[in-house]
């Protein structure tokens, strides 16, 4: 009889995060996967917006040394006036240049990692995860633009006993819920802003089907943590968070609400990238304007906290 053989998943990732302790109960490891459906104005990851590799360079720590240029296939790097320049329209992503920079100021976002290698790397912390209850987060960008990766590789992690988290914006098919509830133990759902038209202000897409689905998911009796980033002058005036409170206490099962804090940091990944930046120019939210926040979501009967505490 013929062997049959199985089909190798892969998905397209970001560098794992280890002992991770902000997404989800005890010490985790995160895998962020590439892709996203929102442009978020602040957005703190934008190497995670498009679903495939990136090259990003980092101005200031570059020597313009042109160990890059001959090992670059495509041509996307150069020397002029002995400065380096790079265009990266050009670029293949096959990551020579970062191999061979020798100031690090060249970095490859997103590889192409299989299931069983994904697997590998969660089981390095298995003692830990049983230690402290935690386990393993998928993360992103959107995960479930990669829905086959995701399915499999939750699927495997259930198998080997790991708790499962996913953080979703929840802008994705009813479909791609109803293939990873099973497998999924707890869903971080992040919140932006309850307003339709402002949310496509803010995030691009209108949010009817992020409401739709925090409603199914609620409804199958999912485990929901919401996140709300809160933004100084999107989404954190007082009305704001009223009719966030009032749509999140018609849910079932949110175990809490975690405020977390808009900050900038970021703004030098989109230099990096070639990207616009789109980053509002404010400060980040106190630890007073936080908890202000949480106790107005508290009215609702929502176990609402700064994501700083």
């Amino acid at each position: 009889m013929e062997k049959r053989t199985m089909k190798t998943m892969y998905g397209i990732l970001l560098d794992p995060k280890h002992f991770a302790v902000h997404d989800g109960p005890g010490v985790r490891t995160t895998f962020f996967l590439k892709g996203c459906p929102l442009r978020c104005l602040w957005c703190h990851n934008p190497e995670s917006l498009s679903v495939e590799p990136q090259i990003a360079w980092y101005a200031h720590k570059c020597i313009s040394c042109g160990e890059c240029v001959p090992v670059c296939p495509a041509g996307a790097h150069g020397i002029r006036d002995g400065q380096h320049w790079i265009q990266y329209s050009l670029c293949k992503h096959c990551g020579r240049c970062e191999q061979v920079c020798p100031a690090s100021a060249l970095k490859l976002y997103g590889r192409k990692v299989s299931v069983e290698d994904a697997l590998k790397i969660a089981l390095e912390d298995l003692d830990f995860y049983r230690e402290s209850g935690g386990g393993v987060t998928l993360s992103g960008g959107e995960p479930l633009l990669q829905i086959e990766f995701v399915r499999e590789f939750l699927r495997r992690l259930k198998e080997a006993g790991i708790h499962t988290a996913l953080d979703t914006c929840c802008l994705v098919p009813r479909e791609s819920l109803c293939t990873v509830l099973p497998v999924t133990d707890l869903f971080l759902v992040d919140f932006k802003h309850p307003d339709s038209a402002v949310h496509r202000k803010l995030t691009g897409q209108p949010n009817e089907q992020i409401l739709e689905n925090l409603r199914f998911l609620s409804g199958r009796g999912a485990n929901i943590e919401i996140r709300i980033p809160l933004v100084p002058g999107c989404n954190d005036s007082e009305r704001d968070l009223e009719a966030s409170g009032r749509f999140l206490s018609s849910l079932n099962n949110v175990q809490c609400v975690k405020l977390l804090p808009y900050h900038s940091l970021a703004r030098s990944k989109y230099a990096a990238l070639g990207m616009v930046d789109t980053m509002p120019r404010v400060e980040s939210p106190s630890d007073a304007a936080l908890h202000h926040a949480a106790e107005i979501l508290k009215q609702y009967g929502l176990n609402a906290r700064s994501g700083r505490d």
